[in-house]
């Protein structure tokens, strides 16, 4: 390590979100035709985090600044930090758990479901994705396949099915974080710092979402997309389409 970590973890940050582009590309582009073909058909794409941090990936496209307005993000209150973090971690391995959040959002075969974990094997996720199966729901994943290859098959926060959400999904896109999230190691200290995975799925989601637009520019669509609401002008740019997806968007 180089004596400032400020400067390795940074180096390690981009060399993480470099890796993603280069290797991810071709699974970002048939994702991001998936996504396209959801919006032209005025369709909502629906993204779900279960999982503490993993909550802040559907956040991150959410209402957001350059973000899709078709982008309807399921903010279920049981693994949100917000309401305990222990709490939350305990949530995101009760097997069963997901299947009632995914019911509870009435997906249908015309939806398309993002799911977002960084280590991709909780039974709150998994569940998730085997109820979005069993209602023919389009399932996009985003997660480090390495994380879950390499996590003990008896793992406590393993789904009794020992499944890893990248062999459950339609595309998968691999965010490549390493076994333990945290990169930089410092003398006297036991154990890494500086965790990379928020980097990573806002990286991966945020080229989804550029690819997406950019797939439907060329096919003669301008989406809707949310300015910032302290740009100038943001409230009324915005307003212009608050009619069409306030009843349709729950947590708008």
């Amino acid at each position: 390590m180089s004596a400032d970590p400020t400067l390795t973890y940074l180096r390690e940050v981009t060399a993480l979100l470099e890796r993603i582009h280069e290797e991810e590309s071709e699974a970002i582009l048939r994702a991001a035709d998936r996504v396209a073909e959801q919006v032209r058909a005025d369709r909502l794409v629906h993204i779900f985090g279960p999982g503490g941090h993993s909550n802040l990936a559907a956040q991150e496209v959410f209402f957001r600044a350059g973000g899709l307005m078709h982008v309807s993000a399921i903010l279920d209150e049981g693994t949100l930090l917000s309401n305990g973090a222990l709490r939350s971690m305990a949530i995101e391995r009760t097997p069963g758990y997901g299947r009632v959040v995914i019911a509870d959002a009435g997906l249908t075969p015309d939806d398309l479901l993002i799911l977002v974990n960084a280590y991709g094997i909780n039974a709150a996720l998994i569940d998730a994705a085997l109820e979005a199966r069993e209602r023919g729901v389009t399932l996009i994943g985003v997660s480090s396949r390495e994380h879950a290859e390499r996590t003990d098959p008896d793992h406590p926060a393993r789904h009794p099915t020992k499944a890893n959400l990248h062999d459950l999904v339609d595309i998968a896109i691999d965010t490549k974080v390493p076994i333990g999230d945290a990169l930089i190691t410092m003398d006297g200290v036991a154990e890494p710092l500086a965790a990379v995975s928020t980097f990573a799925n806002a990286y991966a989601l945020n080229a989804l979402v550029l690819r997406t637009v950019q797939r439907l520019v060329e096919s003669g669509v301008e989406p809707p997309v949310w300015r910032s609401g302290n740009a100038p002008g943001g409230d009324e740019a915005n307003s212009r389409f608050l009619d069409a997806f306030r009843s349709r968007v729950r947590k708008l």
